[in-house]
């Protein structure tokens, strides 16, 4: 008995001087409970939408501080046509539109029908949903409480903008689409450096006049190639058997698309010069992006719904800004001037990430 004590205090000291053994014991479930209890959520928190007052009076005033006050909106623009209501749509400022037609107040008063039009970005139908319900509820609460009439002369009407049949699958596409390219990427090079290092073939390289930015290019243009052929049988996919449409540019959308590739494979080869055998690097590739791109990445649950510090996280994930652009070009036919931002954040991304694979690529075997 004696015996088996000792062996297991042994096993104990191994488990405590060993740190990744105790990141993953101990770390791992304090992440999971915090990303599952903070990013999934079904619940709104400061949308984003705008306002087009028709009537500009007193009571259409009263129903926008009321949205303002609910914390569930964020009125960010007032509009002052139906023109800019796309327009803002398709800059991805806003999620809702709502449109208060003519004399509101003077319809309230006496009993008339009311209008209120609700206008949303249904390329995320999920989210679309929750907050035209969101926002009825308010309105009608609204019309109660101002004592002037019943509900039932409230005109509400909501509009889906983009996905007018509320489809499921213009959600889904892009965003498997996403998940499916950043993880095949990253995995397929995720292991390319760490197999040098466990078939020994890595001390060749060092020992070559090859620079590690070479090394790095190298490894990246294969995978890329083939990664883009894969990208590009899944947006087939997505055109002929999901009929997602495509209202865009398909040179934008290519070009948008190689980006991406190119920055899961960059991730990927970081993964691979941090990781000293083939399991480990898939592990971390696996771990690390699969979680944090479906919960943090828009793709599921609302990122305006979030802690801010995940909403900062997210930032830093090329998959956030990917699904935004794809979005954007196959659902809206946004053009490059719209999708400037995400595409400039990608572009950084990936060259950050560059930088720190070429800095983090050991010269000299350990």
């Amino acid at each position: 008995m004696k015996t088996f004590f000792v062996f297991v205090s042994k096993e104990f000291k191994h488990i405590f001087r060993d740190k990744r053994t105790l990141i993953i014991l101990f770390g791992m479930p304090v992440v999971l409970v915090i990303l599952f209890g903070f990013a999934i959520t079904t619940e709104i928190n400061n949308a984003h939408i705008a306002v087009l007052d028709l009537s500009k009076d007193s009571y259409s005033r009263k129903l926008q501080d009321k949205i303002a006050a609910s914390g569930y909106f964020y009125i960010e623009d007032e509009l002052q046509s139906f023109k800019e209501i796309e327009k803002s749509f398709s800059t991805g400022k806003i999620k809702l539109a709502v449109v208060i037609g003519n004399n509101f107040g003077k319809k309230l008063i006496t009993g008339q029908n009311a209008e209120v039009q609700i206008v949303a970005d249904a390329s995320d139908p999920n989210t679309a949903n929750i907050i035209s319900n969101y926002l009825m509820a308010i309105i009608q609460n609204f019309t109660a409480e101002s004592g002037v009439l019943s509900p039932i002369n409230l005109n509400i009407e909501t509009r889906m903008l983009y996905n007018p049949e509320n489809k499921s699958v213009f959600m889904f596409v892009p965003g498997v689409m996403t998940i499916i390219l950043m993880l095949v990427s990253a995995m397929m090079t995720s292991i390319t450096i760490a197999r040098e290092k466990e078939l020994g073939t890595m001390e060749i390289l060092l020992v070559s006049p090859l620079r590690p930015f070479v090394i790095t290019l190298g490894k990246v243009v294969p995978y890329l190639a083939l990664s883009i052929i894969n990208a590009m049988t899944i947006l087939l996919l997505g055109l002929f058997v999901f009929h997602m449409p495509m209202h865009g540019s398909y040179p934008l959308l290519f070009t948008e698309v190689s980006l991406f590739v190119l920055s899961s494979l960059i991730l990927g080869l970081l993964i691979s010069t941090l990781a000293d055998t083939q399991q480990t690097a898939m592990l971390g590739s696996m771990m690390g992006l699969m979680l944090p791109t479906i919960l943090l990445s828009g793709f599921i649950f609302p990122v305006s719904s979030m802690p801010m510090i995940l909403q900062y996280i997210s930032n830093l994930l090329p998959a956030k800004w990917f699904i935004i652009i794809i979005k954007s070009i196959m659902l809206k036919g946004a053009g490059l001037e719209s999708i400037a931002f995400e595409t400039a954040m990608i572009v950084l991304i990936t060259f950050i990430l560059g930088i720190l694979t070429v800095k983090k690529f050991k010269i000299r075997l350990e």
